[in-house]
């Protein structure tokens, strides 16, 4: 063998072992775009920050008094609470009106969307008064919506440390103040100056008509069981999750069925406790988001809920008025899909979620938030894509106990950003596609905690009952405290890429609840972010050249005498359903969302990105319950811009 021969001969393994190095760095690593193709795809889209108002003279704080047994975590227990909604609140008829849920001062603001000119009104927080509260009690978040049906829009807060309340608006308020809202109990109370009720500590509601009666209910989703998680007086009867991936013992859920309601200077809202819908190991998950939507076509909406510490669970909805049913359903168990990427089965943190048609198919798709941070924690979000063929195949899946979903996140570019959130699919641009916006970031701080908490998750589930083995995590600590907003768009690859830098919306500031509305009425959609011991930011949309768009207010039918400009011009049509079908074959979709999400609840009209090539009008299908629960389909040719209709027992344009 010749000494070049001799040399080869030695030293082969390495060079294939470096050469098989390389191929799988290759194919192992991270998709990245040009430059070039991530100014091309940022370039139809532009907004511009502004500061929101904000009530002074309250007590400011950087973390919570928590449970003793938590006190060397405290700013992980601290890590959640700051909500932001958008909608219509003072009846103008622009969703121009913030509901913010701020720890700093754990209060639940109202104030209007900043921009020229005088502002319509003062900010002010909400008052709970008379009904009792405590400083161990925390809101969490706020849905805008009317609970009464008397076409104002009232406010749902819940919060840690007791049960929800409801801020109904008056007849004949003047103005937007604190004294617009009268305060009462979902789940009623022994009335004293002291709370009896129950130590919820919930995360998330998600509103909507379940049951199928014309009437909207809702679900509240808790996080740690029952408890006095921010009472710094005790230092017991709380508890930690029982495992990283299948703990169920978290807070039980419940559903609040509406059974009836009245107007006036003291109006009423009454809700019936369900409290025995949910098997225990889906009640008993620790929740962090949920979403209602009718995915299969028959108005009654499905649930998503996203659990962290466990599976998240996607719930059939088998309701009939007046009575609640709904039934787990999961992906069919595939060799080659790894258990912790199916529906309903995953041991991922869920952390938000979100519905909207992602492959343009006309069927609806989900996006699931999770923990996704390189040297973190590396689990993927999820792009749960819908697989079936068409409605009623879908509604053969769910029925059979199966759903049809496969989690696409990887191809798509929608698999990693960070510590996930809240997240949002809207269009706005109206090209047509949705942009995926979500929220990233935990805790804020200098002292890195990564590597103690990646210990833990590592750790033996015994050891998670006692925070003793948990990492310190208090102020000055940081676990992915740079972390910030992403703003996936689709590329012409059909990639998303997070143009956030291009669009100066990547401050590394932990983010939490996504607002969406077209609070000035021009077409596209405006959004606003909910920061985690930061102030909350409005992004006004100033995209050049947008698409053609379809906009919709859809309401019941107004109380008598009512007009929009006292601010009762009807309760919008929560779970109706649209499809929009354009001149060249395009089936988009939109509906009235009554409040889904973690933290940030869009507004309730519809808004559907046509396209720039649309011009004429557009085949419009509306399928809604009214307030009867008898369902209602209808076809329209709509053009684009924005329409009102009242939906009865037919469509009326107004």
């Amino acid at each position: 063998m010749s000494q070049k021969g001799s040399w080869l001969h030695r030293r082969l393994p390495a060079i294939v072992a470096l050469a098989l190095v390389a191929l799988l760095f290759q194919l192992g690593r991270l998709p990245s775009a040009s430059a070039s193709e991530l100014a091309r795809t940022a370039s139809g889209f532009s907004f511009q920050p502004a500061s929101i108002a904000m009530p002074g003279g309250y007590p400011q704080q950087t973390v919570r008094k928590v449970n003793q047994k938590y006190q060397d975590i405290n700013a992980w227990i601290s890590s959640v609470g700051s909500g932001i909604a958008m909608n219509d609140l003072d009846g103008d008829g622009l969703p121009n009106d913030l509901c913010i849920t701020d720890p700093r001062i754990d209060q639940v603001v109202v104030t209007p969307v900043p921009g020229p000119g005088t502002p319509r009104y003062a900010p002010f927080a909400l008052n709970p008064a008379p009904l009792p509260m405590s400083n161990t009690m925390a809101p969490m978040g706020c849905v805008p919506g009317d609970f009464n049906e008397d076409g104002r829009t009232d406010v749902l807060v819940y919060l840690w440390g007791r049960t929800p309340i409801l801020y109904l608006a008056k007849a004949g308020a003047v103005g937007l103040t604190m004294n617009t809202f009268r305060p009462v109990e979902v789940l009623p109370h022994s009335p004293g100056d002291r709370y009896d009720g129950p130590q919820w500590n919930t995360n998330t509601v998600a509103v909507d008509d379940f049951d199928g009666d014309g009437h909207i209910d809702i679900f509240v989703g808790n996080y740690f069981p029952h408890g006095p998680v921010l009472d710094d007086t005790k230092k017991d009867g709380v508890a930690m999750n029982h495992s990283m991936s299948q703990a169920f013992n978290g807070g039980e859920d419940y559903f609040f069925r509406c059974t009836g309601a009245t107007a006036g200077a003291e109006p009423t809202a009454t809700f019936e406790l369900v409290s025995d819908v949910l098997p225990r190991d889906v009640s008993k998950g620790w929740a962090l988001a949920a979403a209602a939507n009718d995915v299969d076509s028959d108005l009654l909406p499905e649930l998503y809920v996203a659990h962290d510490f466990g599976p998240d669970r996607m719930l059939y909805n088998r309701s009939t008025p007046g009575k609640i049913k709904f039934a787990p359903v999961k992906a069919v168990r595939d060799p080659l899909v790894p258990k912790s990427k199916r529906v309903g089965a995953d041991s991922f943190k869920g952390m938000g979620v979100d519905f909207g048609d992602l492959d343009g198919d006309g069927l609806y798709d989900m996006y699931v938030s999770n923990i996704a941070t390189t040297f973190g924690l590396e689990e993927s979000h999820f792009a749960f894509v819908n697989s079936a063929k068409d409605q009623k195949d879908l509604r053969a899946h769910l029925d059979d106990g199966t759903a049809p979903f496969k989690d696409e996140s990887a191809p798509l570019g929608l698999a990693w950003s960070g510590w996930g959130w809240d997240v949002k699919m809207a269009d706005f641009n109206n090209s047509g596609d949705l942009v995926v916006a979500q929220t990233t970031g935990f805790v804020k701080g200098e002292v890195n905690r990564w590597p103690q908490l990646q210990e833990l998750a590592m750790s033996n589930d015994n050891l998670l009952s006692n925070t003793t083995w948990w990492p310190h995590v208090r102020p000055g600590d940081d676990i992915g405290g740079s972390q910030r907003l992403h703003f996936f768009v689709k590329s012409d690859s059909g990639r998303y890429l997070d143009i956030a830098p291009r669009l100066g919306l990547d401050a590394p500031v932990p983010t939490r609840g996504i607002a969406t509305g077209d609070a000035d009425g021009d077409g596209r959609l405006d959004f606003a972010v909910a920061r985690q011991w930061d102030e909350p930011v409005f992004y006004h949309n100033q995209s050049p050249n947008p698409g053609a768009f379809l906009g919709l207010r859809l309401t019941h039918p107004a109380p008598a005498g009512a007009t929009a400009a006292t601010g009762t011009a009807g309760s919008p049509v929560v779970g109706a359903q649209v499809k929009v079908t354009t001149a060249d074959g395009r089936v988009l979709l939109g509906r009235v969302d009554g409040g889904s999400g973690h933290s940030g609840k869009r507004s309730n009209e519809v808004h559907i990105g046509l396209g720039k090539d649309v011009t004429g009008p557009v085949r419009v299908e509306l399928n809604w319950r009214d307030r009867t629960g008898q369902p209602h389909q209808q076809e329209l040719s709509m053009t684009p811009g924005w329409h009102s209709f009242e939906l009865g027992a037919q469509a009326q344009e107004r």
